[in-house]
């Protein structure tokens, strides 16, 4: 038998979670913002944005630390932000990120009060996420006919991005830890 009982963390109030989702979209456009720039410095343009995954970071935290309302709506708003600020991710793979990160938030918050260890908690939120993208891909290409994306993708985001998915294995849970215990 496994142990996931739940937690008794404290709720957070309404301001609360308006404010980290804010606080997470916010990041979720500058943190790849500032991962693009030092990109074309060294020449190595998007490269690093899709090396170490800079939007799913903050919105991983988000639902971890504030649930799956502040989750959902940051991972959901995030890159369609960022896309209208800078523009990107590109428009064929806005939806498809939108989704990604709307799950990773909804997953991590839905996984907030569970008693397991918080790389745990990321891993299994990184797979779900992951499966949920390949599905609005899947579904695009076979049901919608959408010939912008390829099956591919599906894959190829998986192999690039695995430094980041390591560095959010590692990175995560230390701040999820720290901010819980700022609080005490």
């Amino acid at each position: 038998m496994t142990n996931t009982r739940t937690l008794v963390k404290p709720r957070l109030s309404v301001k609360a979670q308006i404010i980290a989702t804010i606080s997470a979209i916010v990041a979720a456009v500058a943190v790849p913002q500032l991962l693009h720039v030092m990109g074309a410095v060294s020449g190595l343009g998007t490269a690093l944005g899709e090396t170490f995954l800079p939007m799913h970071l903050p919105i991983l935290l988000v639902g971890l630390l504030a649930g799956p309302y502040a989750g959902a709506i940051a991972g959901l708003l995030g890159p369609l932000a960022s896309f209208g600020l800078s523009g990107m991710p590109v428009v064929t793979m806005l939806p498809f990120m939108m989704i990604e990160l709307c799950a990773y938030g909804l997953f991590a918050g839905l996984l907030r009060n569970v008693n397991m260890p918080t790389v745990a908690k990321v891993l299994g939120v990184q797979i779900a996420g992951r499966l949920v993208r390949a599905a609005a891909i899947l579904v695009s290409i076979y049901a919608f006919g959408n010939a912008s994306v390829n099956v591919a993708a599906i894959w190829v985001s998986s192999v690039t991005g695995i430094f980041g998915i390591a560095l959010q294995l590692v990175l995560i849970p230390l701040i999820t830890y720290r901010v819980e215990n700022l609080k005490k």
